[in-house]
């Protein structure tokens, strides 16, 4: 099959869904690692949770939801017709990976992460994060 030219669109509201939920995940992650760190549970001094601390995640975890369900909709016609133009397909597949093992670092945090690798399991979450915010970037053309 050859392969299509030419931009692969996207519906506005896509955008618009996957932004302001991304913005949200980095806003509430960052700021759940600051006070989490300096003045909460993981802080040497104080080693208890800080009340924001629990409403910083319940945030995150919706922007979450929010960001799956945005993705999903990308696969009905976006991810074939882009996976057809064969432009970026490094870059794409970078970002799912990046996605996917955020999602299963998410997960084991959430629900079995032993204590013992909840720290590094948690910034692996973070960066793997940021990284999956910076593929959608480079995907899109903005870095």
């Amino acid at each position: 099959m050859a392969a299509i030219t030419g931009t692969n669109p996207v519906a506005r509201w896509q955008k618009v869904c996957l932004d302001a939920a991304l913005i949200v995940q980095l806003l509430s992650g960052g700021l759940w690692l600051i006070v989490h760190y300096t003045i909460g549970a993981g802080s040497e001094e104080i080693g208890l949770p800080h009340w924001s601390e629990a409403w910083l995640m319940r945030l995150h975890g919706f922007a979450a939801f929010v960001i799956l369900v945005a993705i999903g909709s990308f696969f009905a016609v976006h991810v074939p017709r882009g996976w057809r133009i064969r432009g970026l397909r490094g870059i794409d597949l970078t970002m799912l990976v990046c996605l996917a093992v955020t999602v299963i670092t998410a997960y084991c945090l959430y629900y079995f992460a032993p204590d013992s690798i909840r720290p590094s399991l948690g910034w692996l979450h973070a960066g793997l994060g940021c990284a999956f915010g910076a593929t959608v970037l480079v995907h899109r053309g903005k870095l």
